[in-house]
């Protein structure tokens, strides 16, 4: 009776949240074209399954099968033969099965066991696509679920009855493209993504999943957050219990601060065990981990908790409690008053800041849908669907970053393949200095002309690439022409320049190509009375008759005693002109102000004899000595 009671109530709660904040559901969905044959070619959505390894970031191209009597259309059953669906050509097969008479879980599963690569189920009805889920745990689900690895998805009646009707004509193959490519969004260099968990590990299949995932996907996370690639953050689903009911003893065993937080029985029974409440409590100590070490920016402390407390304080070994939370908190270094503090009074009849944030972020906003399942990821706002498992949900985060901004991380071999390795991804190569454009995406590769060593290249990444800016002139001469010759080295690239070639001088051409330009054969130089000409790769020499020098800029000889001369008297004139700046200073020094200072004391002794009353008004206006002033 008592378990009874239980679930009635935690069906009233159920009805009471959805009616509340208006529930909805949001289909997460990947592309199908159809590449052959050509009649065909479209392109339509297609509903992600929740099982399976969705390729997130990717594609797959395979050719269309559809089973044959005696087969069955529906696949609930296992085919005959050893993997008569498994390609024998490069091109993977995508199973066609009808929607109808078992789980979709279980169509997968003989799907994958026949060796098809994908699933494709084409719903009974014309609807508006949903999302194909799992079935809740059982013997015979449990026995499969885990195991399902194949992507599958569910596509309109009227898309799928085109398909069957290309293949039941037979004369060509259907052709297929499937792509995850665009499934998360992936606007710029950092990924927030979100899982809805739970402290419970007594509620069977799943609660193992999201511990084994939350233990497995650790280290990757940790990397991220810490190279402050990702944004983390954890919650929490809680439900409330309906006024009516928050004195019953189910809402008082489930929920805290009055019925407004609560979760689900673990063992399902009042009588025993853990209480419902004491789950809140615990998911409210989780989210005030993750929410101090945020403020310390040690944000991944959060999965160190997490882990440590399932290990040492799990429900199994009868240690789920606050000492056990304690002696984990202080292991970990984290302010356990601030994580008290954080956390409030459960008593208390009043709202908790952090839960009521948690049942505000329950519902669903923009393209995330309500959370209604555990467990849940979300990333950059849109649910994950598939198998929680750790390289799969690492390759959906890593499809959330722009194209060339992915981390290491997500370009190791388990996750993608690099496609620079095969023909460069058809991208420019300067294959002398090793030098690409092709730069590997979690996504696929990109081709983009790059930046070495400083120098910058410019093109559009295909059919070329050329260095500009001051360095360029570093790397393959810049794409010039140049030239070594008897230990000289010419260069029609110039750091002058940011772009392009010019020969230098001496040489004529394009700058692609130059060639040696006879000075003395187009009679361009040395071409004064006696001379000889003889020319020289970049240039020319030029002997003058007798002993005469001579002047390339004038192109003329002059005598070399001239030239001395000319010297000679430069210097001369040069010395006189000297001699005679020093003469006049001493002139003007010693004779030229004497002369002054005794011109201006005999006019000043003019107008001594004043009388006594304007001697005294000189004396104080002025009130200075008299030979200052005259310095002036």
């Amino acid at each position: 009776m008592g378990v009874g009671l239980m679930m009635t109530t935690l069906v009233m709660m159920m009805i009471w949240v959805v009616k509340e904040t208006e529930g909805r559901f949001v289909v997460e969905k990947s592309s199908i074209s159809v590449l052959s044959p050509v009649n065909l070619r479209s392109k339509h959505d297609a509903a992600i399954g929740n099982f399976g390894l969705p390729d997130y970031g990717g594609s797959m191209v395979g050719t269309v099968v559809y089973p044959q009597k005696p087969a069955s259309p529906y696949g609930c059953s296992q085919f005959d033969g050893d993997k008569p669906f498994k390609s024998n050509t490069s091109r993977p097969t995508i199973l066609l099965l009808d929607r109808g008479e078992c789980y979709f879980a279980l169509k997968a599963w003989n799907a994958q066991q026949a060796g098809a690569a994908a699933l494709i189920v084409v719903d009974s009805i014309e609807e508006p696509l949903i999302t194909m889920d799992s079935p809740e745990a059982s013997s015979t689900a449990d026995g499969f679920i885990e195991k399902l690895t194949i992507p599958s998805a569910l596509i309109h009646k009227s898309f799928g009855q085109s398909i069957k009707d290309a293949l039941q004509k037979g004369d060509k193959e259907v052709l297929l493209k499937l792509d995850w490519s665009e499934s998360v969004p992936h606007p710029d260099q950092r990924v927030e993504y979100e899982l809805w968990t739970n402290s419970n590990d007594e509620c069977g299949a799943r609660c193992d999943e999201q511990m084994n995932f939350i233990k497995n996907f650790k280290g990757h996370a940790q990397i991220l957050e810490k190279g402050g690639y990702t944004m983390f953050t954890p919650h929490y689903i809680t439900w409330y219990c309906p006024k009516p009911f928050i004195w019953s003893d189910q809402c008082k065993s489930q929920c805290i601060n009055h019925g407004r937080y609560c979760a689900p029985d673990p063992e399902q029974d009042f009588g025993e065990g853990y209480k419902g409440k004491d789950v809140v409590w615990e998911n409210l100590r989780q989210l005030c981990v993750h929410r101090v070490a945020n403020e310390t920016n040690r944000s991944w402390v959060w999965w160190d908790y997490v882990t440590d407390f399932h290990i040492r304080c799990s429900m199994k070994k009868q240690k789920y409690s606050t000492e056990c939370a304690e002696d984990v908190i202080k292991s970990l270094g984290l302010p356990s008053e601030k994580i008290q503090k954080c956390m409030g009074n459960p008593d208390a009849d009043a709202e908790n800041e952090v839960l009521k944030a948690e049942q505000d972020s329950q519902v669903g906003r923009g393209s995330c849908g309500d959370v209604t399942i555990l467990p849940t990821l979300v990333v950059n706002n849109v649910q994950y669907r598939g198998k929680l498992e750790r390289t799969a949900v690492l390759r959906a985060v890593c499809s959330g970053f722009e194209e060339t901004t992915d981390p290491p991380v997500c370009l190791s071999g388990d996750l993608e393949t690099n496609e620079c390795l095969e023909r460069n991804g058809g991208c420019w190569i300067d294959s002398q200095n090793g030098i690409s454009a092709c730069k590997d995406t979690f996504r696929g590769r990109v081709c983009e002309c790059p930046t070495v060593n400083g120098v910058q290249y410019q093109g559009d990444g295909y059919a070329f690439c050329k260095a500009v800016g001051p360095g360029r002139c570093t790397v393959n001469n810049g794409g010039c022409w140049s030239d070594i010759r008897d230990g000289n080295r010419f260069s029609a690239c110039s750091v002058n320049n940011m772009t392009g070639c010019s020969c230098p001088r001496g040489f004529r051409g394009d700058g692609h190509t130059c060639e040696d330009i006879n000075e003395c054969q187009d009679r361009l130089a040395c071409q004064c009375d006696g001379c000889t000409c003889k020319n020289n790769y970049g240039g020319y020499e030029c002997k003058c008759k007798g002993d005469k020098l001579y002047i390339a800029d004038q192109d003329t000889c002059i005598e070399r005693k001239a030239s001395i001369y000319a010297w000679f008297i430069s210097l001369l004139v040069l010395g006189v002109v000297a001699s005679a700046g020093l003469a006049g200073y001493i002139f003007y020094r010693y004779r030229l102000r004497a002369y002054m200072d005794s011109e201006i004391m005999a006019i000043m002794s003019q107008y001594m004899p004043l009388d006594n009353q304007h001697q005294n008004q000189v004396v104080t206006h002025e009130n200075e000595p008299l030979h200052q002033t005259s310095s002036v």
